[in-house]
């Protein structure tokens, strides 16, 4: 790692030889300026990682050299060293942009320690704007490729209502659809902070511990809480929240999430002190929720709060002119992850992916192409490298055959001759699951089954 160079700037030289040695002996490089005015020539002529400056100069006094560099050089991180009994001054500067403050006269290991952790955490800054950008340029509306124009509709729908981070965006699509993409995007196209976009699933948090993950809790407010704890929606602060699977929530904590979209503020658990909601709300669910709301199972007033900018995602199965160029975009970035050429993919194989009905959408796509470049070696895919034959020593491309179940039909891909009671029964439950858009209960209900034995 290379040495960091310090500036240094103080109108007493004396101050300036004892700086100078303590950051020599703490293996930093540094470099002296006895004004302010000397100080901005040196940072025109060559760079510097830190700036330690004094408050009380002539001339050019240490807060306007702050806000002069603030200018100039946005991202440099500054110490200032301030006289015993000067402290508001120093916090003054601190508002201006100074990392921390020194009293004189300071200790030799405090400075060490100060500068240290200014270094720190200017380079973690610098690590999370790349982080920032990478997400940018990943979660953006331009990242999402499709040829389909319901699709293309719904991005330009999303493009509209980023701008607008008050309005509350209900996103609706079966499971693996690419929901939490979309919200994504949604959330940079407003240029928000990577760290200020977090998600919440509603249906695997369990019902007494998920409003404390929404909104945080107090010490002693329940059996076990022993220290204060933020919520998501302070975590989300000048951001995004998703609440994904919202129509899993349970119904007493619709009634206090439906406060929160009406009055944005909420208030932990255990405590009485209003906290404002500062994040924009996107809620996503597979369900139907006007089905929902009409069984009982989820709040009328709350689903006419949510539903405010409806995105209802096309399944894969009804954009199939989605299918090549999707299998185009995962191939690229399947050659950058495996390191392999992978020329693309057989005729074929395209026919069979068309004709294959997608149950899990895109997130089951690129899982499949996923292995499928692997087993490839490199080669094109063949359809004997798909894995989307739902049994064993099934054919994808055999003719289907079409069986009844109650009410129910479903196009089988079974060669007559591998037809098996096993085989019948795991694409029936397969079948159902995507018929029912992901919702197990409702998939297990249909067939008569409990929910456990259904996932068994």
């Amino acid at each position: 790692m290379p040495i960091p160079t310090i500036l240094v700037v103080d109108d007493d030289s004396i101050v300036l030889f004892l700086v100078e040695t303590h950051l020599k002996e703490g293996g930093f490089t540094p470099i002296t300026a006895s004004s302010g005015a000397e100080a901005l020539k040196i940072l025109e002529q060559r760079p510097v990682d830190l700036v330690i400056s004094d408050l009380i100069m002539p001339e050019m006094d240490g807060l306007e050299f702050l806000d002069r560099i603030r200018k100039l050089h946005p991202n440099l991180p500054a110490i200032v060293i301030t006289a015993h009994g000067s402290v508001e001054s120093a916090v003054d500067a601190m508002r201006r942009g100074a990392f921390d403050y020194l009293e004189k006269p300071y200790n030799p290991d405090d400075l060490r320690m100060t500068i240290q952790r200014a270094l720190d955490y200017h380079h973690m800054r610098q690590e999370n704007e790349q982080i920032g950008e990478l997400l940018r340029e990943r979660f953006t509306f331009q990242s999402i490729v499709t040829a389909n124009a319901a699709m293309k509709q719904v991005l330009e729908m999303a493009a509209r209502v980023a701008a607008v981070p008050r309005t509350t965006v209900a996103i609706f699509g079966e499971s693996g659809a690419g929901k939490e993409v979309l919200a994504r995007a949604i959330h940079f196209a407003g240029k928000g902070l990577p760290s200020s976009f977090v998600a919440v699933n509603c249906a695997a948090i369990p019902e007494q511990l998920l409003e404390s993950e929404l909104f945080g809790h107090v010490r002693g407010a329940f059996t076990g809480a022993d220290r204060d704890r933020e919520g998501k929606f302070s975590l989300a602060r000048k951001g995004t929240i998703l609440l994904d699977e919202i129509g899993d929530m349970p119904v007493p904590l619709q009634a206090k999430l439906l406060r929160v979209l009406q009055e944005r503020v909420f208030e932990k658990i255990g405590s009485n002190t209003p906290i404002p909601a500062e994040c924009r709300v996107i809620v996503a669910t597979n369900r139907n929720l006007a089905e929902e709301v009409a069984k009982g199972r989820f709040r009328e007033d709350l689903y006419h709060r949510i539903n405010v900018f409806p995105l209802a995602i096309p399944p894969l199965r009804e954009r199939r002119d989605d299918i090549p160029i999707l299998c185009d975009h995962t191939l690229e970035q399947l050659r950058q992850h495996l390191g392999k050429s992978l020329p693309g993919i057989s005729r074929e194989a395209m026919e069979v992916m068309l004709r294959y009905p997608w149950p899990g959408n895109v997130r089951e796509l690129r899982n499949c192409l996923e292995r499928a470049a692997i087993l490839s070696d490199a080669g094109m895919i063949m359809p004997r490298h798909l894995a989307i034959a739902t049994g064993p020593g099934t054919d994808p491309g055999a003719p289907p055959l079409p069986v009844a179940e109650g009410m129910i039909e479903y196009h089988l891909r079974l060669p007559l001759d591998q037809v098996s009671l096993e085989a019948l029964d795991q694409q029936i439950l397969e079948m159902t699951l995507q018929r029912c858009g992901g919702n197990k209960s409702k998939a297990a209900q249909l067939l008569k089954i409990g929910r456990k034995a259904f996932y068994k």
